[in-house]
């Protein structure tokens, strides 16, 4: 049945009279926004029970994928245009006389995730409710989530994101589906009647996990998929164990922040406290939900996959395990044997420091049960591998060495698959981070490049460009994004090309006001925009990015008059808050901003923009305006990058190292199409093996380099004698970790051909045309087919679905 604005209008009415018993025109932005997700929550309702459903009758496959990080974004938008509905609402709101977009703009956008990581994870999440594949999300409900990134004197500053404030109109929370989630105290192992050994715990801390679910709704499929977070509370029967504020707080730290600080041993264990919690309630809930379906444990792999989203999720490894053993009196080779088949995982990184790994005396004292099962595991996979390996290699693959737990071991040993996220990536992995373990395993591993949702990151963020794309080529691309290729054909049109250049120039005003609204920076929406959006890591070398726009600026104060192409340099970036070099660099690129803009010298010519707090939201405001897509970290460091594919789908040329999936990019979008520098992988390994970089060389021998790293020491920008010291001698005196002064030549040899083919706006936007054309490939629709068919070996469930909900309509 087709909503009208009629009827839209008079549901929604009716929603905003019964939540606020007032009439609709004293309402404020966060009411009316409040009430429309109340009335989109009780619209989708009936689709998610029906799916819910659905899957138990048929006793489906289900996919959870567990995951530190959740970042979705504002939703409001989003689910009206996946139920189908989003023109009949604005239109209906516009006839009541309402603006929808102050509407959307009073939604918080929830800061669940850190970067990629969590938007990966909620695209995953988009596309697996869309292609109608059984699949849940499995998270924490942070009450704060990342900080709140504000500059003072421009450094970064963290404060709270209270993002609940206003409440979470799209949770449910589910008080009946709590679980306990068990810490401390001790496990002794005691045999039973039947001769098992079975755990006595002791003085355990007990927490409750309660659940908040919110409706994944699949695009206009009438599938909606489920995402469950976890809060931390006291148990009701054990409140009078919770005497003191200090004690109850240590509860709820356990869902209060992401990411806690952990440079000290209190952060630590706050982070494994919290990773154990939400796979310790995930695993439970999904035992409990395999049971009603009355099948016998061997055919749980069957009927559940759990993914594990990076490192952070392994312990679910061993709690599987504990369940099967403890509870349910499995015998250990019929555990695990459940568990491999059971369990996946994806590794997100190159970077060693990066694989989590925890003391052992840690993981002891706060989950004794869990670490006596992980020293099980280890003992039984060196017992196994030593007849086959060498004693070198064998150790070298241990969970359990050097005082400590690897992560990444468990996951890997725990799995039947093993993936990383581009087919570089993939293959440092096997070949260098985890050679050892592929020469162990080769089959485990496997590649599935990531993606993302054109849904959000096209049909939501840049209307202009879709409406042109469905003009062009109709509208099949939504639901199949291959179809983009067809574009292609319009390369050479004339009026295409113009069309595509001022819907660019509608969006590069859209931010230069809210740049000058927010900052009080005046952009020149004429000038190219350049834009690096990311975490901020010295492995992405937003500090390259830096040095460019150094050299840029002594060029134009040696020669006022030099006739350069203006660029807007537009950063946005959080630092981990223990991560002081970052920050650092923060300080640095603000500080460089201040004095170039208030340069009467440089006039238009270079400006930067540093964002405050960049998120989801923001990006949906960057990304369609950006013309130069800067991907420089060093080569073989990023795993895959999804800014990428972002900037790329919106028309952004990319300056790139072929790094991650840029690799991929450049042979989607052709190597005439992308502006590609500096070293390769295998030059960048070659450095490693014969240690004969030596940045202190390069200084000596450039003077163009020279010029521009003197400034950070010499006075030239004013105010950063620390940050310049310390940033300075990491590149010449400390041999410059991430290469940034090897690729500096380079670099800006690169982005005159950029300045270069600027000068040709055909040119330019032909080849814009084609990064669009091209980035069909990256939808997050064909990542997670391939996962569906190649990992957790399910099917979509789409007609089974749609035929179950009009089966069960009323007539």
């Amino acid at each position: 049945m087709v909503l009208t604005t009629k009827e839209f209008r008079e549901d929604f009415s009716k929603t905003f009279e019964g939540l606020y018993a007032f009439d609709l025109s004293e309402a404020s932005p966060i009411q009316y926004y409040t009430a429309l997700g109340n009335y989109l929550k009780v619209y989708s309702a009936d689709n998610w029970s029906h799916t819910n459903q659905a899957y138990l009758e048929h006793q489906v496959k289900q996919v959870y994928y567990f995951s530190m990080e959740f970042l979705p974004g504002r939703m409001l938008k989003s689910n009206l245009l996946n139920l189908g509905i989003l023109d009949t609402v604005r239109d209906g709101l516009r006839e009541m006389g309402l603006d929808f977009e102050v509407i959307a703009r009073a939604e918080v956008d929830p800061a669940l995730g850190n970067g990629g990581l969590g938007r990966l994870a909620s695209c995953f999440m988009d596309s697996i409710a869309s292609l109608g594949i059984p699949g849940n999300g499995n998270g924490i409900r942070y009450r704060y989530g990342l900080f709140q990134q504000k500059f003072v004197d421009g450094y970064q500053v963290e404060l709270p994101e209270n993002w609940l404030r206003d409440g979470n109109v799209w949770e449910v929370r589910k008080e009946n589906k709590a679980v306990m989630v068990r810490f401390g105290g001790q496990a002794i192992l005691s045999e039973d009647p039947d001769g098992r050994l079975k755990p006595i715990y002791s003085q355990t801390q007990n927490i409750l996990a309660v659940p908040y679910d919110t409706g994944m709704i699949g695009y206009q499929n009438e599938v909606v998929n489920n995402l469950r977070l976890w809060s931390a509370e006291i148990p009701p029967e054990e409140e009078i164990h919770y005497h003191t504020i200090a004690d109850r707080e240590k509860v709820n730290q356990i869902t209060e922040v992401l990411y806690p600080d952990d440079s000290n041993y209190e952060g630590q264990i706050l982070r494994l406290r919290q990773e154990y919690f939400f796979t310790s309630a995930g695993v439970q809930s999904i035992v409990r939900y395999y049971k009603q379906m009355v099948l016998t444990w061997q055919h749980f792999p069957d009927k559940v996959a759990i993914h594990i989203n990076d490192t952070h999720p392994a312990l679910c490894i061993p709690e599987l395990m504990r369940i099967l053993l403890d509870e349910e009196g499995l015998s250990w080779e019929q555990a695990w044997e459940i568990t491999q088949k059971t369990m996946s995982y994806t590794n997100h990184t190159i970077l060693q420091e990066a694989m989590e790994k925890w003391p052992v005396r840690m993981v002891q004292e706060l989950v004794p049960r869990i670490y006596q099962i992980i020293e099980e595991i280890n003992q039984r996979h060196i017992d196994k591998k030593l007849p086959l390996y060498t004693p070198e290699l064998t150790y070298r693959t241990t969970i359990i060495a050097d005082g400590n737990v690897k992560m990444a071991h468990l996951a890997i040993i725990g799995s039947h698959s093993v993936n990383g996220v581009a087919k570089l990536h993939t293959e440092i992995l096997m070949h260098e981070v985890l050679r050892d373990f592929y020469q162990m395993y080769p089959a485990k591993f496997n590649n599935k490049t990531n993606g993302i949702t054109q849904r959000r990151w096209l049909h939501l963020a840049n209307e202009g460009l879709t409406k042109l794309i469905d003009n062009k080529i109709g509208t099949a691309w939504k639901t199949n994004p291959s179809e983009l290729k067809l574009f292609k054909s319009f390369a050479n049109n004339e009026d295409t090309l113009a069309q595509l250049a001022e819907i660019k120039l509608e969006n590069k005003k859209q931010f230069a006001a809210y740049a000058e609204k927010e900052m009080g920076i005046e952009l020149d929406p004429t000038a190219l925009f350049d834009v690096q959006i990311k975490r901020l890591h010295a492995y992405k070398r937003q500090l390259l990015n830096a040095l460019h726009i150094l050299d840029r600026y002594l060029k134009i104060k040696d020669d006022p008059d030099l006739d350069i192409q203006p660029r807007v340099f537009i950063f946005g970036a959080k630092a981990a808050p223990s991560y002081v070099y970052a920050k650092q660099i923060i300080k640095l690129i603000n500080t460089i901003a201040d004095m170039v803009n208030n340069d009467p010298a440089i006039g238009n010519k270079i400006k930067v923009v540093f964002v405050e707090n960049y998120g989801v939201s923001l990006a949906e405001l960057i990304i369609p305006a950006a013309e130069v897509s800067e991907q420089i970290s060093l080569a073989g460091k990023e795993a895959s990058g999804t800014s990428n594919m972002k900037l790329m789908l919106n028309g952004a040329l990319t300056v790139a190292t072929l790094d991650g999936a840029n690799v991929e990019i450049r042979d989607f979008v052709g190597e005439d199409n992308i502006f590609l520098f500096g070293l390769n992988d295998q030059e960048v390994y070659a450095f490693y093996e014969n240690g004969t970089y030596h940045s202190r060389d390069i200084y000596d021998s450039n003077p163009r380099l020279q010029r521009v790293l003197n400034t950070f020491i010499d006075g030239t920008i004013p105010g950063i004698e620390t940050e310049g010291r310390v940033i300075f001698d990491s590149l010449v005196q400390y041999n410059d970790e991430y290469f940034v002064l090897k690729d500096f030549e380079s670099y800006v040899e690169v982005q005159e051909k950029v300045d270069q083919l600027y000068q040709d706006p055909m040119a330019w936007n032909q080849k814009s045309l084609l990064n669009i054309a091209s980035s069909g490939p990256f939808s997050a629709d064909f990542t997670i087919k391939r996962y569906a068919e190649e990992i957790w070996k399910t099917d979509s469930q789409l007609p089974a679905i749609q035929q179950y909900i009009h089966l069960t309509e009323p007539i």
